[in-house]
Order: structure tokens, then C-alpha cells, then sequence
């Protein structure tokens, strides 16, 4: 069995960090942290089995971090030998330090995307971790990209194997709506981001994921961007729609069409067009189109969480962390965000995607 810990009480690591833990059954959850102790006593009271809490600010206290007792602190958690392995779910700009003393620590590490808040801090994280990579413990560092389990998409990426050929066009639509009462609008860190794109950054990693995953069975990978971004909803600053053209390294363009200010939506769907067919995605259909005909495929509606983290699982009894998990991988997801940001910033200039 091993070890883990989960370090983070908010929404996305109760409503699914938690259960896709326990779904696992060579992972044993042993304590959870979290800045507040009544956040961390929380989500440890819905766990199935008894779990140690960590915090930094005790309940009733001023709300001053570091105050806590030393036993109860994230270090005192990193310095228990039972517990071989962290998953991290705190907000886009908390994750770095902590990802960066878990491995310090020896400890496997699962982090939630973005992989930091732009390029520049993510090719650092990187840059440490391949330094870190020659010592004793060898930590494997993974990053969380559901997408990328969801069996939908999974199924979607498949086809466009088999189908094959050479690529024509693609295409990524998502428009959305967040509702003033949408349960992650109204987290403090989301309602006034201190990172770029808001919205466009840390939901927009998980469409450009899929994008990438479907063009990746074709050889193909994002080299060039350029689009116009738009705040359409004055409260999901600092922008929350881009409409852009994207380029492969072969030559072959796309669109992108992210936002998350339309109000009356269509929803999610990503199509990838070949010379031999195409493969339509949507999060619970797959569409396949060939000289033989059409077929779709139904599926339900799932996260991929539980699929990521077994995946992590097994990559920690490999001694070996999968493609899709690879910080390198989130890293390109991260850089065409920020490109798209840029592009719309200026204007339409044309951004190159490097990583």
C-alpha cells in the first residue's frame, strides 16, 4: 500500500480528489492538509476511514497563518515516513512552493493543472525537478489533467488513430456560461485571479489538453497562435473569451473558440478532420465520419479523475510517470493558454508555441 496524503479541503478535492483516492486500491489516505483546520477537519470527516488533519491556522484563531502547533504543520506531514506520496489541490498560485517542498521531502507528487501560473514559473518547476531526478528517492512528479482520462476522449483519440490519415483542419469550440452562484466562481481566489486569463487559464488548459490529445495520434502539435480575446461578463476579469487561429508544426490551421461569458451556450465539442475521415468529440459523444459511413457513441458524463489517479498509482509502482501525467506535457497545454492570452492581448499578433 502506499502512503498518501492530500494536501488542499476545497471543492474539486472533496468532490473528487477524495473518492478517486479511496477508489484506488493500492493507495491508503492518511492525512489531510489544509491552510484552516476547520477546512482540513472538514474534509477529513467525510473520508471513509479515520485520517490525520494538518493546518496552519487553527480554528478561532485571527486567521494568521503559521500559528498552529509544530506537529500539525505541513512540514511535520512531509516528515512522516508513511506516507510515500502527495496530491495537491490548492489554488493556481499556493501550488509551486508546495510541489516543490513535497519533492524536497521525497515524496511522490500529483499536482493539480495548470502546472503553474505561466510558462516562465512552470519551465522552473521543471528545471528543479530535472535537477532532482539524480538523488536517492527519484520522486515522481505527476500533473493532474482529467481530461485526458475521461473515456470519452480517451475513445475519441483512439478513433482518430484507426481512422488515420493526414490532417486537414480541427476545430475546439466551449462556450459557457459562470453563474454569479457557480460554486467555483464564488472561491475567493477565482473571483479576483492574480494570474493571467482567469477563467481562459484555469479551465482552459483542460480543452487545450484535449485538443492536443486528439492532434497528438495524427503527429500533429500546436507551433503558432493568433487571436482576439474579450471580457464579455465584466466580473470574470481579467478576460473570459478568446477566438483564435491556430497552426500545427506541418502547416495544417484550426480555430480555437474558448469563453466562458456566453450565455446562451453551446457547450464543449473539439473535431479533428483527416484525409481518410473525422472524429467529433463532445464530452459524452463520439462522432466518427469515414468513406464507410457514420458512427456515434454515447457515453456518460465523467470527470477522469479516478482513471488519473490509478494511473498515478500504477506510475508509482512503475517507478515511471506516464505521457499524459508528464510535467512537460502540462507545460505545452500551459504555453498555448498563455500564447492565446498574448495574442489577444496584442491585438492579433502572432505568438509561436515553444515547449
Amino acid at each position: 500500500m502506499v502512503g498518501v496524503a492530500l494536501l488542499g479541503a476545497g471543492i474539486f478535492a472533496r468532490e473528487q480528489h477524495l473518492p478517486a483516492i479511496e477508489s484506488v486500491p493500492s493507495l491508503s489516505l492518511k492525512a489531510i492538509y489544509s491552510r484552516s483546520e476547520s477546512s482540513a477537519n472538514t474534509l477529513a470527516s467525510a473520508a471513509s476511514a479515520p485520517v490525520d488533519v494538518y493546518y496552519d491556522v487553527p480554528t478561532g484563531s485571527t486567521g494568521e497563518a503559521g500559528i498552529g502547533p509544530q506537529e500539525k504543520t505541513l512540514d511535520a506531514l512531509l516528515a512522516r515516513t508513511d506516507i510515500d506520496a502527495v496530491v495537491i489541490a490548492l489554488p493556481i498560485l499556493a501550488q509551486p512552493a508546495v510541489i516543490q517542498k513535497a519533492l524536497k521531502a521525497g515524496k511522490h507528487v500529483l499536482s493539480e493543472k495548470p502546472v503553474a501560473k505561466d510558462v516562465e514559473e512552470a519551465k522552473k518547476l521543471v528545471q528543479f525537478y530535472e535537477a532532482l531526478e539524480t538523488r536517492e528517492k527519484n520522486p515522481l512528479w505527476a500533473v493532474g489533467e482529467n481530461f485526458r482520462y475521461t473515456p470519452s476522449l480517451v475513445a475519441a483519440a483512439q478513433k482518430v488513430k484507426e481512422i488515420g490519415g493526414k490532417l486537414t483542419t480541427f476545430r475546439l469550440n466551449m462556450n459557457g456560461w459562470v453563474e454569479e452562484e457557480n460554486k467555483y466562481f464564488k472561491t475567493e481566489w477565482r473571483k479576483v485571479p492574480s494570474y493571467q486569463g482567469g477563467f481562459l487559464l484555469d479551465g482552459g488548459v483542460h480543452f487545450i489538453a484535449g485538443l492536443r490529445l486528439l492532434l497528438s495520434e495524427v503527429n500533429q502539435e500546436i507551433s503558432q497562435v493568433v487571436g482576439f480575446s474579450h471580457l464579455l461578463e465584466q466580473r470574470l476579469l481579467p478576460v473570459d473569451t478568446v477566438h483564435a487561429v491556430a497552426l500545427t508544426k506541418d502547416g495544417k490551421s484550426g480555430t480555437i473558440s474558448i469563453s466562458f461569458g456566453t450565455q446562451f451556450k453551446s457547450g464543449l465539442e473539439v473535431e479533428v478532420v483527416t484525409t481518410q475521415g473525422s472524429v467529433y468529440w463532445n464530452p459524452t459523444q463520439v462522432k466518427t465520419k469515414t468513406k464507410d459511413g457514420e458512427k456515434t457513441e454515447e457515453f456518460e458524463r465523467s470527470s477522469g479523475v479516478k482513471e488519473e489517479m490509478a494511473a498515478f498509482a500504477k506510475a508509482i509502482e512503475q517507478g515511471k510517470t506516464e505521457k499524459n501525467q508528464t510535467p512537460e506535457e502540462a507545460l505545452r497545454d500551459l504555453e498555448v493558454v498563455q500564447r492565446l492570452l498574448e495574442s489577444g492581448e496584442g491585438k492579433g499578433v502572432v505568438k509561436a508555441v515553444e515547449a
